[in-house]
């Protein structure tokens, strides 16, 4: 499965070949919570939002839309590197508490449907 087509954003800076090849490396682990016929879109903003005063500040934000529920992270790092790590791993836990919730409401009128043919 191809991983969903990902746009970026880049405020105030060149667009660098480096940092989008590594959200696509970091996000591709997202394609295990996001079914194969999904609808989904998912943007990433860079921005340098620090000046000479108060160091090199970074931000990323994500935006992921899978099925019309969207999830959004962002992080303000001194690097863009780890704004990246932070990024993925709120989005990550969000798609898992999605999945886990899903398959806990599935399990649930699985359970419920037996009880019922049981009952007849």
């Amino acid at each position: 499965m191809t991983f969903l087509t990902i746009t970026y954003k880049h405020n105030g800076l060149e667009e660098t070949k480096a940092l989008t090849e590594l959200v696509e490396q970091k996000f591709d682990v997202f394609t295990k919570f996001i079914p194969e016929n999904a609808d989904t879109k998912c943007e990433v903003e860079f921005e340098k939002v620090g000046g000479h005063l108060q160091g090199r500040i970074y931000r990323v934000e994500a935006n992921l839309a899978v099925d019309g529920r969207f999830y959004r992270a962002e992080a303000t790092e001194e690097n863009y590197e780890k704004a990246i790590d932070v990024v993925k791993d709120e989005l990550d836990q969000e798609l898992r508490r999605a999945k886990d919730k899903h398959d806990t409401l599935e399990k649930d009128a699985g359970r419920e449907m037996k009880e019922k043919l049981l009952a007849e």
